[in-house]
């Protein structure tokens, strides 16, 4: 009778639990843009695509509470579906990734790629390359990211300190050890 208890409470546990997700295996690519927003990803997930589809950036799927969006591959001079194969800089997909960053913040992640050649041998993904920085596409993007970060706020800034080593340099102090730090120039030549 324990057995069975101890195994409907495993059993109940193991379902209560959904370790799935809905996003790729794979990260985004190293030259994907990034900004960090206050936002909670969540909402930052939606925010960024109601702004990537009100600037005709199509996306196809939209998973709030894993924080990923993602578009189908589209003509980047027509915002339509590809209903070619997608070889080029013209036919593009969108992929964004919402990652909890400092409490309150949230990292966004956005990558425009696109297909330089088709090869069976490869998984489709190492065919993906980011598209050039002055790309239609790409610029929609970064316009969003930086929407976002103008309108929510971005990383709190720094104020610079000085550091105390800093302070009097170059004017013949001397170091920890007594000696001359020979900042100013010797009259013996």
């Amino acid at each position: 009778m324990r057995r069975a208890g101890a195994l409907g409470l495993a059993l109940t546990g193991l379902l209560a639990c959904h370790p799935g997700t809905t996003r790729p295996s794979f990260t985004p690519l190293p030259e994907a843009e990034i900004v960090e927003v206050r936002l909670l990803p969540p909402e930052a997930t939606k925010r960024l695509a109601e702004l990537l589809g009100a600037d005709s950036i199509p996306a196809r799927r939209v998973m709030v509470q894993d924080g990923y969006i993602e578009t189908q591959w589209f003509d980047s001079s027509t915002g339509q579906p590809s209903r070619q194969r997608p070889l080029g800089t013209r036919f593009v997909r969108v992929r964004a990734w919402a990652d909890p960053g400092r409490p309150g913040f949230t990292l966004l992640s956005a990558e425009t790629v696109y297909r330089p050649l088709a090869d069976p041998s490869l998984p489709s993904r190492e065919l993906e390359r980011e598209v050039p920085k002055d790309h239609p596409v790409a610029a929609k993007v970064r316009t969003a990211l930086q929407s976002l970060v103008k309108k929510y706020g971005g990383p709190p800034t720094v104020e610079p300190t000085k550091d105390r080593g800093e302070q009097g340099a170059g004017n013949g102090e001397q170091d920890n050890a007594g000696q001359d730090t020979g900042d100013q120039e010797s009259d013996s030549e």
